[in-house]
This record gives C-alpha cells, sequence and structure tokens, in this order.
C-alpha cells in the first residue's frame, strides 16, 4: 500500500506559476507625478539685486594724470613732478590712483637729482640738440648746437640747428645767415627747410625764398640725419 502511494506522488506535476496581473490604471483616473526633489523655493515677488563695481576716480583726476604721464615722457620732468602734486592734493580720497601718482613722482624726483653727463663727440651733442629742440628746449638746443659750430664751423646740422633755435625766437636775420651758410655746405638743406614749420618766421623775406629757389630732387640727407638724431634722443 505504501509503494502504491509513492508511485503515486511522482505522477502528480507541480503546476506552472502564474504570471503577476499588471494592474492598467482606470479610464479618467489621472496617473500621479514624480515627486520633485526638495530645495530652497524663492518666492517670484522677490527683487532682483544687481552688483555693480565701485565707481572709478573722477574723470578730471584721470585726465591730469595722463597729462603728467606726457609730460615725463617728454622728460620734462620738474613740469610732471608739480602736476603729481597737484594731484596728491586735489584728490586725497583717491587711494588706488594716488598709490600710481607716488610712483611716477618717485621718477621724476630721481630723475631731477640725476648730474647728466656731458656729451663727448659731435654726434652725441647733435643728438642731444635735436632732441632739446624737438622738444622746445631752446636753450638746450641753441648751447649744444654752438658748441658743435666752435669745433667745426661749417657743420652743416649745426648750423640747420641754430638757424632753427633762432628763427623761432624771432631773430630772422640771424637765422636767414646761419640757414644760408647750412645751404652753402649742403644744398639738400633746401629741402628739409621748405617744409620746416620752425622756419614760418622767415617764409615771406625775399632771401628766404631765393634760397628755395633751386629744386632739390630725392630725399634729403641732412632730414634722415636730423630724423635719426632725433629718434635716439628720445
Amino acid at each position: 500500500m505504501a509503494k502504491r502511494v509513492q508511485a503515486r506522488s511522482r505522477s502528480v506535476k507541480a503546476s506552472p506559476k502564474a504570471p503577476a496581473r499588471r494592474v492598467q490604471p482606470r479610464p479618467g483616473r489621472p496617473t500621479p507625478a514624480k515627486a520633485k526633489p526638495r530645495g530652497t523655493v524663492v518666492p517670484s515677488s522677490w527683487p532682483k539685486v544687481s552688483v555693480s563695481p565701485p565707481p572709478g576716480p573722477p574723470a578730471g583726476a584721470v585726465a591730469a594724470f595722463e597729462a603728467a604721464v606726457r609730460e615725463l615722457q617728454r622728460h620734462k620732468y620738474a613740469e610732471a613732478s608739480k602736476r603729481l602734486k597737484a594731484l596728491l592734493a586735489a584728490f586725497p580720497s583717491e587711494s588706488a590712483l594716488l598709490d600710481r601718482v607716488r610712483v611716477f613722482l618717485g621718477i621724476c624726483e630721481r630723475e631731477m637729482h640725476r648730474k647728466p653727463v656731458a656729451p663727448r663727440t659731435t654726434e652725441e651733442r647733435l643728438t642731444l640738440a635735436t632732441a632739446a629742440l624737438n622738444n622746445g628746449e631752446d636753450s638746450a638746443a641753441e648751447r649744444l648746437a654752438s658748441g658743435v659750430l666752435s669745433d667745426s664751423p661749417d657743420h652743416d646740422l649745426a648750423l640747420y640747428l641754430l638757424a632753427a633755435v633762432l628763427a623761432r625766437r624771432g631773430d630772422t636775420s640771424a637765422a636767414l645767415v646761419r640757414l644760408q651758410r647750412a645751404v652753402a655746405v649742403s644744398p639738400d638743406v633746401r629741402a628739409q627747410a621748405r617744409h620746416d614749420a620752425d622756419f614760418e618766421s622767415l617764409r615771406e623775406l625775399p632771401g628766404f625764398q631765393a634760397l628755395l629757389e633751386t629744386p632739390v630732387n630725392g630725399a634729403p640727407a641732412l632730414q634722415a640725419r636730423r630724423a635719426k638724431r632725433a629718434r635716439s634722443g628720445r
């Protein structure tokens, strides 16, 4: 009897497991929304805050500082120092600008107390004379050009520079004499003098007009020499 029951139990197979049923939402019922992540909620009614940079120095202070720097670049250290000191007194609260003012003021003081090196050669004296003339320092240009002429009375560039100084001063007769001598040494001087604003006071003089009658072709050598010395003297 036991054997028969065992055989029957072997013939019984396990019934397969039924698949899980998917529950479909009923028509008309909304699908639940996903939960939003938590965070700080800023009300839309809060005003927007804009952060603006701090105001810079006044336009007048900037313009005065730039004018002082221009004087320094022209090697006019006394004038630049005067302008920079005025800035220190006029804008005491502009600390950022005044820091730069003090730096440039230190440069001016150092240059004003530096002992100038006396030029030794003719080339050095003419370079300094040309730079002085271009910077409006007529007395220095006259002294240097006259020093060259004391050693070389017929130096064309020295004669030309001295004539320019005299013409700017209004001494037209002396200027014309120096210019005539310069032309006699180097005819190319005519081309330079024809367009040089330093000889504006000589334009109406018959002697000056007669001096320029002979045309000069090509680039004047004197103009190139004066420009070269002006660049090296900056």
